[in-house]
């Protein structure tokens, strides 16, 4: 066997045994936040929802009171997410998601 039929031999071995890895799925959800009531309440839910890893996107409105958030879905949940707004003191609830 030529060393590069070896190489290839080896390289897709390696591929075979290699687990199947599951890839993470971008997710938005939209957070309903009725307890938002002044300017500064989007911004505290927003900065809430910024640190919880694998967020990679919030738009949180006063009006209506909201947080539209992008996700990637490997490192968090939704779970997570509305527990970010509740200790932030903002309890909030899926109103809607893609």
């Amino acid at each position: 066997m030529s060393q590069r039929s070896l190489f290839a031999a080896i390289a897709l071995a390696a591929v075979a045994a290699a687990p199947h890895v599951s890839l993470a799925e971008q997710k938005t959800v939209v957070l309903s936040v009725p307890d938002m009531n002044c300017s500064a309440c989007p911004i505290t839910v927003r900065k809430a929802l910024e640190k919880v890893a694998g967020v990679q996107n919030v738009k949180a409105s006063l009006e209506p009171p909201e947080a539209s958030v992008t996700f990637d879905d490997a490192k968090t949940s939704i779970e997570k997410l509305t527990e970010a707004t509740r200790k932030a003191g903002y309890p909030s609830r899926v109103k809607a998601g893609k």
